[in-house]
């Protein structure tokens, strides 16, 4: 499996970033508690989602309000699922995932974004057959300064597939349905997570500079910037010398 690299736009303040986070973890779950029940010991789904908000330092009373308004029978608010899939420029693959209670808002939004920065949004289907289904789970180096190899065989015992080892963090792979059971081994040996959930990841990368790269930063923000959507995967690559400029660039 390619190594990849996940990238998180990063414009405006950081606390405008952190609220935006805290904005989509809160829909997550509210709708996950609606679906499966509040209490996150009987809910692993949202006893997940929970501990990936926390892993950013989402306060407690922001879960709690969600999962209240989760139990309130008065509250109408009723979001679904929806996948757009289309492309970026330079020919890179895109997948976005929403929450809303808007289709043709959020269709509308999906739409545009796309079309203002050099892509065009594609049929459902058009791309995932280029990415893998994946659990993901996050270990960060610093906070576990451990052996690679001995991590490795903590997480293959414990059911992983793989581990792509990166300067910052241990990234275990798992089949989607062993996510949990994964988590479970490795928390058992006391490790702690800087994100687990089931990922988009690319089967092979498309290399993108200049204009083409500029543009497709640009959709990542503008698709982080939008509240209904919760995760965007896209397979480009670009390089270390050509992101940092990108980046001075803003």
């Amino acid at each position: 499996m390619p190594k990849f690299k996940l990238f998180a736009a990063k414009k405006g303040a950081a606390d405008q970033k952190r609220n935006n986070l805290f904005v989509k973890f809160a829909r997550q779950i509210y709708v996950e508690a609606k679906k499966g029940g509040p209490d996150p010991n009987a809910n692993l789904k949202l006893k997940s989602i929970i501990a990936n908000a926390r892993a950013i330092n989402m306060p407690v009373e922001n879960i709690e309000r969600a999962i209240k308004k989760a139990t309130d029978t008065g509250n109408m608010d009723n979001y679904e699922e929806i996948r757009y899939e289309g492309y970026g420029p330079g020919g890179v693959a895109v997948i976005v995932e929403c929450l809303t209670d808007n289709r043709n808002r959020t269709a509308a939004d999906v739409r545009a974004i796309f079309n203002k920065r050099g892509g065009n949004l594609g049929e459902t289907g058009s791309v995932s057959f280029m990415f893998d289904k994946k659990g993901v789970i996050v270990i960060d180096r610093e906070a576990f300064p451990v052996d690679e190899d001995t991590i490795l065989m903590q997480a293959l015992e414990a059911g992983a597939e793989d581990m792509v080892t990166s300067e910052d963090s241990y990234e275990i792979l798992t089949h989607p349905h062993e996510l949990e059971q994964v988590k479970n081994g490795l928390e058992a040996e006391g490790y702690t997570f800087a994100n687990a959930s089931v990922q988009w990841i690319p089967q092979n990368t498309v290399k993108i500079s200049g204009e083409d790269a500029a543009k497709m930063l640009k959709m990542m923000e503008a698709f982080e910037e939008n509240d209904d959507v919760q995760n965007v995967y896209a397979n480009y690559e670009i390089d270390d010398e050509e992101m940092e400029r990108l980046l001075n660039e803003k």
